[in-house]
């Protein structure tokens, strides 16, 4: 039996010879003189016709059992930790736990929920009952001389201390964020304590018109906008560009006892706060002025109970607008002071701590960074709260050594607290 190539050759010049065409012959030998070519057409044609005579099942037991197997949507081992799923999707924007969970096998899942379970117990902080080191102070006692030590914040400071170094001054620190934060403590101090500054002149005057309360139970028009409170909650609604231009009525939807913008808003008296606390329609139209400016902000209220928030289906263009327009700071803030005030305190740890997680952990809201820190977090009342928060924040802070939202001694206890967890979760 002749070889396969000698056939093939006279095959070629068979049917050279039939047409009888001598620029044929001039490509056969052509072909005759790259023995290249014509090896590697024959090597490739050699195994086509071994793979057809191969039998299946023989060609089925020879993969590699071990090889392994990938996923076509992720780039990344299907046994990979959540550590990797992350690196493996690049630098794009930020995902949200849920968007993790989505991706992950139940198996990964838990891999997942075990790394971010350290957040998880500083936000149940919020609610849970304090520990025993809190009961005491003894962790939280800051001498003076701490490099972030502020006379005007008494987050770490137990009754006593309060009491005897409340107002205190040190020598600023160095560090510019902190001369900032500290003259925004020192207002907000002021709130958390009744503004013992402000003088009997200032504080709003007892009488009997009481044009708070009054607007509050939908019986007086706002000035100068003229309208009832029913009328922002239903003519204003969604009226993002009327409710961003104007700046005379959130001190009517959020009476405090400080003067605000609008000099025709009267200051809220002890007498206002007393009767709107006591009023259940007045109480009913502050958490409907609360969902209106939530919904502005893009932000939805899901539970009226506990205060907890989510993204509104709007939130890309309102976080837009947050970061393009400074100014809101202020009217978050006022917002804030109010709840505190006006029956709603248990809503400022959910409000402050859903912007702490848009601007440190998922990056959304860059631009108020500051103002979360220095202002949203120490207008919280419940002392507890406000630590809890502080650490959430800390913990989630890129740059550490900048943090000046709390003493260093602090710091370095959260620290020790963050190494030894990843240690025992290893």
């Amino acid at each position: 039996m002749r070889p396969l190539p000698v056939l093939l050759c006279r095959l070629v010049e068979g049917i050279m010879a039939f047409f009888n065409d001598n620029e044929g012959y001039s490509v056969f030998e052509w072909f005759l003189r790259s023995p290249g070519i014509i090896w590697r057409c024959m090597r490739r044609l050699c195994s086509l016709i071994v793979n057809a005579s191969i039998p299946i099942r023989w060609r089925s037991n020879y993969e590699s059992p071990e090889e392994p197997k990938t996923n076509p949507e992720v780039n990344f081992p299907a046994s990979s930790s959540p550590k990797d799923v992350e690196q493996s999707r690049g630098n794009g924007p930020p995902k949200r736990s849920a968007d993790y969970n989505r991706d992950l096998t139940p198996k990964e899942r838990q891999g997942f929920d075990r790394s971010v379970r350290e957040s998880e117990e500083v936000v149940a902080q919020l609610t849970e009952d304090e520990d025993e080191s809190e009961k005491d102070g003894r962790e939280f006692r800051v001498d003076s001389s701490d490099e972030f030590y502020c006379g005007y914040d008494s987050t770490w400071e137990t009754e006593d201390q309060e009491q005897r170094c409340s107002g205190t001054r040190r020598p600023a620190a160095r560090h510019y964020k902190f001369s900032r934060f500290e003259n925004a403590a020192k207002d907000m101090q002021n709130y958390r304590h009744d503004y013992p500054s402000l003088s009997k002149m200032s504080r709003g005057k007892e009488s009997g018109d009481q044009p708070n309360l009054k607007f509050q139970l939908g019986m007086m028009r706002s000035v100068p906008d003229d309208a009832f409170i029913k009328d922002f909650h239903n003519e204003w609604y969604r009226d993002y560009n009327r409710l961003e231009s104007e700046h005379s009525y959130i001190q009517w939807l959020f009476p405090l006892q400080e003067p605000g913008m609008n000099y025709q808003a009267r200051t809220l008296t002890k007498g206002e706060i007393k009767d709107i606390c006591q009023s259940s329609l007045a109480l009913e139209n502050l958490l409907e002025s609360y969902k209106l400016m939530l919904d502005f902000y893009g932000i939805e209220l899901l539970n009226e109970q506990t205060g907890e928030l989510t993204r509104g289906l709007n939130w890309k263009a309102r976080f837009n607008n947050l970061n393009s327009h400074t100014h809101n700071n202020l009217r978050i803030t006022r917002i804030l002071k109010c709840l505190g005030t006006l029956g709603y305190p248990h809503y400022q740890a959910p409000l402050v701590h859903f912007f702490l997680e848009e601007t440190l952990v998922n990056r959304e809201l860059p631009q108020i960074k500051d103002s979360v820190l220095s202002y949203f977090v120490f207008a919280v009342l419940s002392k507890r709260q406000r630590r809890g928060l502080i650490k959430f924040a800390y913990l989630n802070y890129d740059r550490k050594d900048e943090f000046v939202w709390c003493p260093k001694k602090i710091q370095m206890m959260w620290s020790r607290e963050s190494v030894s967890r990843q240690k025992t979760y290893l």
